[in-house]
């Protein structure tokens, strides 16, 4: 199957897909509820979108295309307010939260559909571990060769996203020690990690035609990377995000990320390298297991530096692009968050300090889910 043309978009626009847990509210462990969900929302006629994901205890919602941080932060809360509400005629609870805390993968079951289907042919017993949630943001880009620069230029900062984002530090009832533990899942995937270095949409074509005459790939779903040109919406999508545990937090960092592109796009602060990757894997991991406390190493100077005084720095830096696009309230409060050290990661971890039962801590998972 050829690559399909860079279909034409709104530069700096953003779309925001969330994938969500689905848990029952006796035990709090995951619940195949997804197929009840869909026929109760179906039947009630509710408008939003809504789909399965590759296991039935999970369900993802997805904004439409917005242009401001007001226009996603409403539509993310109309969309849950939905779901809750079709949740309750179901007994079951919904939550944010980038793992579930406590269960277990062979419990799990893939959801109706060909291509879950095939995905679970494909790898096995990696797709019921696939039982995790993120956050992708979509960016829209003027052209093919721009959205290329600009996927190279936001790779700089996925550590910074992964410490702001990061909300799984449970699995399967143990404390991981990493911040973000569930972005250890996707690394098992054969096509996961970065994207190639092209910086023209001839390159990458030839790139893509190469791997598709291999027969390895058929299209842009099959590669699992951490920022992907998305060519049928003039996009670029970024995913290493683990699901926050509100909807407030997803529009926050949904407009960073729009923030950071209007930044790289106008004033062009480096030109993309492939040497900049010699310390992706390094950075990634530390952003993972260390969160805000993580080295980071500059991939320009070499210089290490502590990722939460790193990501205080690079949003001062770009606040002027945060007020040009409205976004500076939001910005300015993750930059509080990263003055604090304070994540989703923390909040889960101090939650379970106080009452050690990892249902409890789902409970109120649910609970913060649902506040206005």
């Amino acid at each position: 199957m050829p690559l399909e043309s860079f279909a034409p978009s709104r530069c700096l626009t953003l779309g925001i897909e969330l994938e969500l847990q689905l848990v029952s509210t006796h035990d709090y462990d995951l619940v195949a509820a997804a197929p009840d969900l869909l026929r109760i929302l179906k039947q009630r006629g509710f408008a939003g979108d809504v789909k399965p994901e590759i296991t039935a205890s999970m369900i993802e919602i997805a904004t439409g295309v917005c242009a401001t941080y007001g226009q996603a932060l409403e539509q993310l809360t109309a969309l849950r307010d939905g779901l809750l509400d079709g949740a309750r005629r179901l007994d079951i609870g919904i939550c944010g939260g980038g793992a579930h805390p406590f269960q277990h993968w062979g419990e799990q079951r893939i959801s109706d559909g060909a291509r879950f289907r095939h995905l679970n042919d494909l790898y096995g017993y990696l797709a019921k571990q696939f039982t995790i949630f993120g956050q992708h943001v979509h960016i829209g880009c003027p052209g093919p060769d721009e959205a290329l620069l600009l996927l190279h230029g936001l790779s700089r900062f996925i550590p910074h996203l992964i410490a702001l984002s990061a909300s799984s530090p449970f699995v399967q009832g143990n404390d991981t020690g990493f911040d973000s533990a569930r972005l250890n899942s996707i690394f098992a995937f054969p096509l996961s990690g970065r994207a190639p270095f092209a910086l023209t949409w001839a390159e990458f074509q030839r790139y893509f035609d190469k791997m598709a005459h291999t027969g390895v790939v058929e299209s842009m779903k099959d590669f699992y990377w951490d920022i992907r040109p998305k060519p049928e919406f003039g996009t670029i999508e970024v995913r290493v995000l683990d699901t926050p545990l509100t909807v407030g937090r997803a529009a926050r960092l949904a407009v960073l990320i729009q923030t950071l592109a209007r930044w790289l796009i106008i004033e062009k602060p480096f030109r993309p390298a492939e040497d900049d990757y010699l310390v992706y894997a390094f950075n990634r991991f530390q952003a993972c297991r260390f969160g805000y406390g993580g080295v980071w190493v500059d991939p320009a100077s070499g210089e290490q530096r502590v990722l939460g005084d790193e990501i205080t720095r690079l949003l001062s830096r770009i606040g002027h692009h945060a007020v040009e696009l409205g976004t500076d309230e939001a910005v300015a409060a993750l930059g509080n968050d990263a003055r604090a050290r304070d994540n989703d990661a923390l909040w889960l971890r101090q939650r379970q300090g106080a009452d050690p039962l990892l249902p409890e801590l789902v409970r109120q998972q649910c609970l913060r889910w649902a506040e206005a």
